[in-house]
């Protein structure tokens, strides 16, 4: 028992993920929002209270509602698949065949081991087989996937799978750098780090159109 604790520690504090799926029960959805909300605000009221914080205080009477409501409804709202963007595409007809980069897109996620946030840019690209999908749906997959108890090197995985269906090409990257809270805030405390994950699908895998993406990447695009 004591080595598996350790075991799951050691995970937690290393970031380490177990699975490229997000890890749900079955029974994920059994329950509606209101009723998830409902619970969630009873499990807030019995930490704080625990951590001995007065709930009658005027500022923090809806404390544990807000948090509930905030955990269901947006920070972890991705986790629902009916908020899952539809993502239309459409014939590229002006024949473009080059690549196509979404830059700078800001990732707002949670780490799954200490339910702290991640903040950082993801940085999506794909080469188009013959379909392209709207700029604003891939800023919306990459919202989706981060609105969730994650894992910074699943989330790019999960980004890049998704677009590989829609657009229905292997063709797909994605560069994702942000910083951990839990290591910025608590543990090691480095306020300077961030951390740089990757997936490269297709053609990406090849060094030249590798390069080619993360030369774009480095332009100035600033305005």
């Amino acid at each position: 028992m004591i080595q598996n604790e350790e075991f799951q520690e050691e995970i937690g504090n290393n970031h380490i993920a177990t699975s490229a799926e997000t890890p749900l029960r079955k029974d994920a959805f059994d329950l509606s929002d209101d009723e998830k909300i409902e619970s969630i605000k009873k499990d807030v009221e019995h930490i704080l209270t625990t951590l001995g914080m007065d709930l009658t205080d005027d500022s923090l009477k809806g404390t544990p509602n807000r948090v509930a409501k905030m955990f269901v409804k947006e920070i972890f709202g991705g986790l629902n698949p009916t908020k899952k963007p539809s993502s239309s595409t459409f014939e590229n007809k002006y024949k473009y065949n080059e690549m196509l980069v979404e830059k700078n897109i800001v990732v707002y996620s949670t780490c799954e081991h200490h339910l702290l946030p991640i903040v950082g840019r993801a940085h999506v690209a794909y080469i188009s087989n013959g379909t392209v999908v709207g700029l604003s749906k891939m800023n919306r997959i990459v919202d989706y996937f981060a609105k969730r108890p994650q894992v910074q090197e699943r989330l790019n995985i999960q980004i890049v799978q998704e677009l590989q269906k829609v657009l229905g090409t292997e063709d797909v990257a994605c560069v994702i750098d942000a910083k951990h809270l839990c290591v910025n805030s608590r543990g090691i405390r480095d306020i300077e780090s961030s951390t740089v994950t990757a997936e490269f699908g297709g053609k990406f895998k090849e060094d030249k159109t590798r390069r080619e993406f993360l030369d774009y990447i480095k332009l100035d695009t600033k305005f």
